[in-house]
């Protein structure tokens, strides 16, 4: 008898095997309960966020513990943006990209969220490329609410420019609300509209989305289905929002952009008379 296992088990009925799209955040947990959810769910990790400046704070040698072990489980780690800003802002970004490089972190967000500093895009990225850094780049402010379409012309005019100039993707800004801030109303409803002016223009691949909440998750994987890229996800709802992408959610099975497609060797299936 063939050994039984979930993965098997989960191409019996039609499940794609998962890719990893979704980016958590880590915003200051311990050490072990990060490595249990590297452990847990690392396969499903396209990237792991040590968000804002906690890992800065927190004891060096546990901050550098967690790139080490994201890393073991072949998860990339990236920087928040915040502490980026700070670094424009305070004209110590040479040793920001200095410490991240140090640290070990794979990528860094850069961004213009809270600071109004101006950036030679080339130039951030060639001093970060010069460190084995890579860049992603957020676009929205923090405090500006919801994006309009005049906002999102502006900063696909800027998605534009950081991706010709070697970034690899483009960050859109929801904050931990995605209420009031980015493509999410001041009652957090979703503009489909919107989204995919940025899906369109800049590609599906190039964009990650924040969905930081359980409404903003699933608005983002029923519009654009599971190919969608999201971060900003907290590690104890990867695996809620992974059986969402993949039709195993009461709410996504009847989605047609989400439920697994019929196998095409349907077995013994069990109809009532």
């Amino acid at each position: 008898m063939a050994e039984l296992s979930t993965s098997g088990y989960l191409s019996e009925i039609g499940v794609p095997t998962p890719t990893a799209r979704t980016c958590p955040f880590d915003p200051g947990y311990d050490l072990y309960t990060l490595k249990g959810h590297l452990e847990q769910s690392g396969h499903l990790m396209a990237a792991l966020k040590l968000s804002m400046a906690c890992w800065m704070l927190a004891d060096e040698c546990v901050s550098r513990e967690k790139v080490g072990a994201a890393h073991a489980h072949g998860v990339p780690t990236t920087t928040g943006g915040g502490p980026f800003e700070v670094a424009v802002a305070q004209r110590r970004l040479p040793q920001y990209l200095d410490l991240c490089a140090d640290m070990g972190f794979v990528r860094i967000e850069c961004g213009q969220g809270f600071t109004d500093s101006e950036l030679d895009v080339e130039l951030v990225v060639k001093m970060a490329k010069e460190r084995d850094l890579d860049v992603q780049f957020e676009l929205g402010s923090k405090h500006g609410g919801a994006f309009t379409r005049t906002v999102v012309q502006g900063l696909l005019d800027t998605g534009h420019r950081w991706l010709d100039a070697g970034a690899v993707e483009l960050v859109i800004e929801a904050r931990e609300s995605a209420q009031g801030v980015g493509l999410f109303d001041d009652a957090g409803q979703f503009d489909p509209r919107l989204a995919d002016l940025f899906a369109e223009e800049l590609g599906l691949d190039s964009v990650l989305f924040e969905a930081p909440t359980k409404s903003s998750q699933f608005a983002l994987l029923d519009h654009f289905g599971r190919e969608v890229r999201l971060c900003n996800v907290r590690l104890e709802e990867i695996l809620r929002v992974e059986i969402y992408r993949h039709g195993l959610h009461s709410d996504s099975f009847g989605k047609a952009r989400l439920r697994p497609p019929f196998p095409a060797d349907t077995g013994l299936g069990i109809v009532a008379p």
